[in-house]
């Protein structure tokens, strides 16, 4: 007993998480998490490679 009101309060907060706003601040979130930009951020021509460490694609 005497969990009702906490657990009323992490529901209330999960659904918020859940329904709420559709958009949020991508970016803010980005960089608390210390995270490059997307790919489809990435201008063109300034691509990462996905090949080994000799530039090859790792295909043998």
């Amino acid at each position: 007993m005497g969990r009702g009101r906490a657990k009323a309060k992490q529901v209330k907060v999960a659904r918020r998480l859940k329904y709420g706003s559709v958009g949020g601040d991508l970016e803010r979130l980005r960089r608390e998490l210390d995270v490059g930009p997307s790919p489809s951020q990435v201008p063109d021509g300034e691509e990462e490679t996905q090949g080994g460490p000799d530039g090859s694609g790792g295909d043998r």
